[in-house]
């Protein structure tokens, strides 16, 4: 080539060679992705800048020289590329990056910055790709989602080639290092909950429970947003858990993550999509504050913020504990970087730096936890999509505090013919139920959920215990007064102690909606829908199972016990007697404290109790270290709380307890318009063919029981049961 001066600014020179991909960066810090299309070898793709030299003894050089076109990834290169090359220029400097087959020397042109020439001096043999790029490990400092990668950023990332043609055309598409995430992206997360806002909200509450949280708060709460120029409604959701490291919530905000080798019983998160699908469907725009004992980060997922971009961004800014303080992390970004984005959360978000820093002092010195955001709410036509009530003045009013889904429809369920299923469209109602094992204190708009554990608060409890596919299954069954006034029966269906599916119809129950009215199921299938390969037969939006044949199998055997215990326990024609309800087998109350269950004495009502209870209190007067009671298991208990009289009493035929002359003021009345006169003595009848109570009754109130008339002449019922012809 001789000796002449090299032309910066000259066309592109057009060599038999691969285009290829490579990340500029300096300090660890990423400067911007370029692309080569005439490398006649394979380089590696990180190239770190380790100095600057004067650039005019390079301006007359015989080295080979390449062309770099920049092809940033996101805006933070899109700046740094015209910066970089503007300090190269105004200072005729030359950056240089020294690799382990060869070094480059990158001069940038003089009036537009269209393209850098790099000189290429050999050194060695060319050394394989993969051992020199781990050689160049590096932090990728940009707000993209790429900064997921962390230091190890070029270890894992292989670029596949493309001609010269196609790169000097512009096409970014082929070859990138990353594939495109299009904002839009986000929208299509949130149509995974597009049936039910609540499963939305549980992905969030799952988030907490597996983050070993105690207490959950949820509510709705405005917000001053200078952007719009009013209040605006913001749904908070903030825990106690342990909080997430910035590995943790960079995990979080990737799109799907690797399942853990290791199987916990008791967490639910799984798919790595939970918090994404869920806060999308809630609002287009997320703020996440989290805190652990030794870090703070803070994520922003936002709609608003990526509406004019190609490329999906999610600003994530990281801090370390230093003694007492929380500082930047330059570790893992600059300070100008960390700026750049928190001004990017104030602008586009209701918190400046005074809110951000209110709530940040909720999490104190020591405290850990997560905060959750959620603004530009779901709409529902020209309202929202969720409807609350101003927590202080419901609390005021003595008005439980409640979240509801405006439209308050049912969901559709087969064989379900009920109107009147509020878990469908009250959060706190949902919440009552939503974990089999309920330790999480949760708090809705300002009021406590009061858990409902479904599996102890039965009437005529029997658990069957069997076995599908190998796995142990054991199933609750009962029959639940409130539930048989509205209507509804079926079975919830438990995975890892999170609610699946709820008022599940099997067997007859399908077919007749009178059918097991009133009666209820409870089950875990974690061993079933998990075959201990890594695969589970949840549906990613944890609503529903998919069509295996574990869950084809489950039904068929629900549905032949269910209708067992039908056949076994009530009568083939239901008979109401008067007034009649079933009560709970146990009444039971939970510590605000231990979170323990407790047995309430028989005769104690319910209804006494405060709205907050400790073991301390009465009628339990104990202590929160005495261990949880439980129940007799495998039996049908009956009457055990529901009579107040001795049962075998009323079935001796010549002796009638005080209780059954006391007959109920219905049927004295009645006699008394019969024949003006009250009974004198009550007879003892058989046994009736039903052999038990009917699903609307109870044994806490005696009724005379009927035998079949003599044959001759036929005497009224009324009459002959009172012992009056």
């Amino acid at each position: 080539m001789g000796s002449e001066k090299i032309e910066l600014n000259g066309s592109p020179l057009v060599l038999d060679g691969q285009g290829q991909y490579v990340t500029l960066q300096k300090d660890k810090k990423s400067i911007c992705r370029a692309s080569c299309s005439d490398f006649p070898f394979k380089v590696p793709t990180c190239w770190t800048i380790c100095e600057f030299r004067p650039s005019s003894m390079y301006r007359e050089s015989t080295l080979p020289r390449y062309q770099l076109y920049p092809q940033p990834e996101n805006l933070h290169e899109k700046n740094e590329w015209p910066n970089f090359m503007t300090y190269l220029w105004k200072r005729a400097k030359v950056a240089v990056v020294k690799l382990r087959c060869c070094s480059f020397y990158l001069l940038a042109p003089d009036p537009e910055f269209t393209h850098v020439i790099a000189l290429c001096k050999r050194k060695t043999p060319l050394a394989p790709v993969d051992q020199e790029m781990s050689d160049n490990n590096w932090e990728h400092s940009g707000s993209n989602l790429a900064e997921d990668h962390g230091r190890n950023y070029c270890k894992n990332v292989r670029f596949s080639g493309i001609n010269g043609a196609s790169a000097m055309l512009g096409d970014d598409v082929l070859g990138r290092c990353f594939v495109r995430t299009d904002p839009s992206y986000l929208r299509t997360l949130s149509q995974t909950h597009a049936a039910w806002a609540f499963g939305a909200i549980a992905e969030l509450i799952d988030n907490s429970r597996d983050a070993d949280a105690t207490r959950l708060g949820i509510s709705v709460e405005y917000l001053y947003s200078k952007k719009v120029g009013e209040k605006i409604p913001v749904l908070s959701v903030v825990d106690d858990g342990t909080g997430m490291s910035h590995q943790d919530i960079m995990r979080m905000l990737s799109f799907g993550h690797k399942q853990p080798d290791e199987e916990t019983p008791d967490r639910i998160g799984r798919f790595g999509i939970g918090f994404k699908t869920g806060a999308m469907k809630l609002g287009k725009d997320v703020l996440v504050l989290s805190q652990t004992t030794g870090s703070r980060s803070v994520a922003f997922l936002s709609q608003s913020y990526n509406e004019d971009k190609e490329n999906l961004e999610i600003p994530i800014i990281a801090y370390r504990k230093l003694g007492a303080f929380m500082e930047v992390d330059l570790s893992i970004q600059s300070e100008a970087s960390a700026n750049l984005k928190l001004n990017a959360i104030k602008e586009f978000s209701p918190f400046n730096e005074y809110l951000l820093g209110e709530r940040l002092g909720l999490f104190g010195e020591m405290a850990t936890g997560t905060q959750i955001y959620i603004w530009n709410l779901d709409k529902w036509s020209s309202d929202y999509s969720l409807q609350w009530e101003d927590s202080e003045s419901m609390v005021e009013d003595g008005v439980r505090g409640d979240i509801l889904i405006r439209s308050r429809r049912i969901r559709s369920r087969p064989g379900q013919i009920s109107q009147e299923v509020p878990l469908d469209y009250s959060l706190q109602a949902y919440l009552e139920v939503i974990f089999l094992d309920p330790r999480m204190k949760i708090i809705v708009q300002g009021s406590s959920v009061k858990s409902r554990p479904l599996a102890k608060s039965l009437n005529k409890t029997s658990v069957v215990r069997g076995t599908i596919m190998g796995k142990d299954i054991h199933l609750t069954l009962g029959r639940s007064q409130i539930e048989w006034e509205r209507m509804n029966g079926g079975v919830f269906l438990y995975w890892h102690g999170r609610l699946i599916e709820a008022y599940k119809r099997v067997g007859s129950m399908i077919h007749n909606a009178d059918v097991g009215r009133g009666v209820l199921g409870v089950v875990d299938v974690s061993a079933l829908m998990d075959d201990n390969k890594g695969n589970v037969w949840v549906l990613n939006n944890k609503q529903g199972f998919q069509d295996c044949e574990a869950y084809a199998k489950l039904e068929e055997w629900l549905g032949s016990k269910i209708d067992e215990y039908l056949d076994e326990n009530f009568d083939k024609v239901d008979l109401k007697r008067g007034g009649e309800k079933c009560k709970p087998d146990h009444e039971w109350v939970q510590c605000d404290k231990c979170r323990k269950w407790r047995i309430l004495s028989t005769g104690f009502d319910i209804d006494s109790l405060p709205p907050e209870w400790f073991c301390y209190m009465p009628p339990f007067n104990g202590a929160c270290d005495d261990p949880e009671q439980q129940t007799a298991r495998g039996v049908i208990t009956i009457a055990a709380k529901r009579s107040r009289y001795d049962l075998k009493r009323l079935l001796k035929n010549e002796e009638v307890s005080p209780k059954a002359k006391s007959i109920s003021p219905i049927m004295k009345q009645r006699h008394k318009q019969s024949d003006g006169q009250s009974p004198q003595t009550l007879k003892q009848a058989c046994d009736d063919e039903g052999g038990d109570n009917s699903t609307e009754t109870e044994d806490s109130v005696w009724h005379p029981e009927l035998e079949k008339p003599r044959r001759g002449n036929p005497k009224l019922l009324w009459g002959y049961c009172f012992g009056k012809a």
